[in-house]
Parts: structure tokens; C-alpha cells; sequence
């Protein structure tokens, strides 16, 4: 079997959508990796202060935490958040460190219903998860409401809908059920959901989008 062969077998076993077992795992491993790039872009459009209260949705394998917390000072405090039990535990694994400090703590839960009063935290994101949000625009509107005013929220992708896309991704999209809304869509669905000064941020050369919402 080729390496490539491979890797899609692990990934079809892993489930994107919901990481569950020992593919799972390995599946998340790689993601840290083959994420770096569009992750590092993505966050480069937050403008840190050091103190914030942090927040990842769908923090998968844990490297977005681990990247925001190296501009996260004592005073600020990072939160990551799963429904796979696999992902949680291998974001804690990743990020021994931080939450034995009591720097970060990583729960389990849907972004449906989020545990935490309004306006808690002063920075958000969520990489490579949006897609498979059970009710996008619900679940924009429930991101907002625990955002504190001022606050920003990045949705970083590596795909977006055009016309450009590859047979593959196509077909990844259809095979794993991916939600993959058009550039105007985004804009659409942020505004929709009351963020203010929304932008929508592309990279020449790559399929990558970073969508900033504020409130």
C-alpha cells in the first residue's frame, strides 16, 4: 500500500468530522503538522496584548493551542474545546505543560451549547472544524454570544468554494460531508450572526481563508 493510500485509509478510519480511536489519533498527529502553515497564517491576523482569555473550538490535536499559548502571558489563560474525547486528550497530551501550570484547560463539549457565560473570552478561533458545525449559523450566533465586546473571532480554513478546487478535495468534501461555503458566504453568514467589521482574508497561491469577526 502506498503512503498515500495509507494516510486516506487512516483518515477514513480516524473520522475527520469526530476523531475516535487509534486512527484517530494518528489522524491528529499528522494534522498538527500538515496545519502549521494556514494555522500560523490564520492567527497572524490577531494583534496580541498578552492577558487575553483564549479559546479554541474543535482543538483537535492541540498545535493552535499550543502556538497562541506562546503569546499568552501569566495573566491570560487558554481553553480548548472538543466533542471527540480523542481530541481532548491528545490536546491535553500536547500541551502537558501549560495545563499542569493551570495555563490552559481543555474540556469536552459541542459548540451547540456552549458552557460558559456571555462574554467571556476576549479571543476566539476555530481551525479546520467549521465544516463539520452541526448548524453553522446557529452556531456562529452561540460563538458571538461568548465573545466579550471588542473581541475577535478568526474561522481559519484551508479550503473554500470556487471554482478552483481540486477532483480530490471535491470529493473529499462530498465523501465526509463538509460544509464549505463560498468567500461571500462567509461574509454573509458572520454578518448574519451579528459580528461587526467582518473580514474575509485569502492567501495567493493556496485555498486558504481566515475569516475576523468582532463585537
Amino acid at each position: 500500500m502506498t503512503e498515500i493510500k495509507q494516510q486516506e485509509q487512516i483518515t477514513e478510519q480516524g473520522n475527520p468530522s469526530k476523531p475516535e480511536g487509534i486512527a484517530g489519533a494518528e489522524m491528529l498527529t499528522r494534522m498538527n503538522e500538515s496545519h502549521a502553515g494556514v494555522t500560523e497564517w490564520g492567527l497572524s491576523h490577531f494583534e496580541w496584548q498578552g492577558n487575553e482569555q483564549v479559546r479554541d473550538i474543535g482543538c483537535g490535536g492541540g498545535a493552535t493551542l499550543h502556538r497562541m499559548s506562546a503569546h499568552i502571558g501569566s495573566a491570560g489563560h487558554l481553553t480548548g474545546f472538543d466533542y471527540s474525547a480523542v481530541s481532548v486528550a491528545e490536546s491535553q497530551l500536547f500541551n502537558e505543560a501549560d495545563v499542569k501550570a493551570g495555563k490552559m484547560e481543555v474540556m469536552a463539549g459541542s459548540v451547540e451549547n456552549l458552557p460558559f457565560a456571555d462574554g467571556t473570552f476576549d479571543k476566539i478561533t476555530t481551525v479546520e472544524s467549521f465544516y463539520f458545525w452541526p448548524d453553522p449559523a446557529q452556531n456562529l450566533r452561540e460563538v458571538r454570544r461568548v465573545l466579550r465586546a471588542g473581541g475577535t473571532f478568526l474561522l481559519i480554513a484551508d479550503i473554500y468554494d470556487h471554482a478552483g478546487l481540486s477532483e480530490q478535495t471535491v470529493e473529499n468534501i462530498a465523501k465526509y460531508k463538509m460544509f464549505n461555503p463560498t468567500l461571500g458566504e462567509y461574509q454573509q453568514l458572520f454578518e448574519q450572526a451579528g459580528f461587526k467589521a467582518v473580514s474575509v482574508h485569502t492567501q495567493a497561491g493556496e485555498d486558504w481563508v481566515c475569516v475576523e469577526g468582532h463585537k
